[in-house]
């Protein structure tokens, strides 16, 4: 299926540090979660080794929110937590 990322999430993504290919792969390959007002969303697991606002952290873990249209996925906002998890 084809992914198209509208303004509101390319806004987000780049205050959250989320790349465009991190966000591809998200919806492509990630976890299905819950979705609030019937959304759908996929999260995933990238690690980071960097630092996020003074603090370093080893992963960051993506999260993609969005819609099927027809046979496109439209991602409508992404989410990006910073922090220590397990794969």
């Amino acid at each position: 299926m084809k992914i198209e990322i509208i303004e509101h999430a390319k806004i987000r993504m780049a205050e959250r540090e989320a790349s465009e290919i991190e966000v591809r792969e998200t919806v492509k390959d990630g976890i299905t979660i819950k979705a609030k007002k019937g959304r759908k969303a996929k999260e995933k697991l990238f690690d980071y080794g960097k630092s996020w606002q003074g603090k370093n952290y080893p992963y960051k873990k993506v999260k993609a929110v969005y819609v099927e249209e027809g046979s496109v996925l439209v991602v409508i906002t992404v989410y990006v937590y910073y922090g220590i998890w397990e794969e």
